[in-house]
């Protein structure tokens, strides 16, 4: 696994905890961390962090 492998992957945990919480307890901990106007930038880093994981994964099958 490289480093952007495992940054990607990390990221992608990290995302699906947070929407984990954001359903389960209406709880979002990067906007409250972050504040909106970041959040949405690191959304946006998350969501190409997951498109990397999904193409890792079909790429090694």
């Amino acid at each position: 696994m490289s480093t952007l492998d495992t940054v990607a992957m990390i990221l992608v945990v990290v995302g699906a905890i947070n929407w984990g919480l954001v359903g389960l307890l209406n709880l979002n901990i990067v906007e409250m961390i972050l504040g909106m106007a970041l959040a949405k930038i690191v959304y946006i880093v998350v969501g190409v962090a997951g498109v990397l994981v999904l193409w890792g994964w079909y790429s090694k099958k």
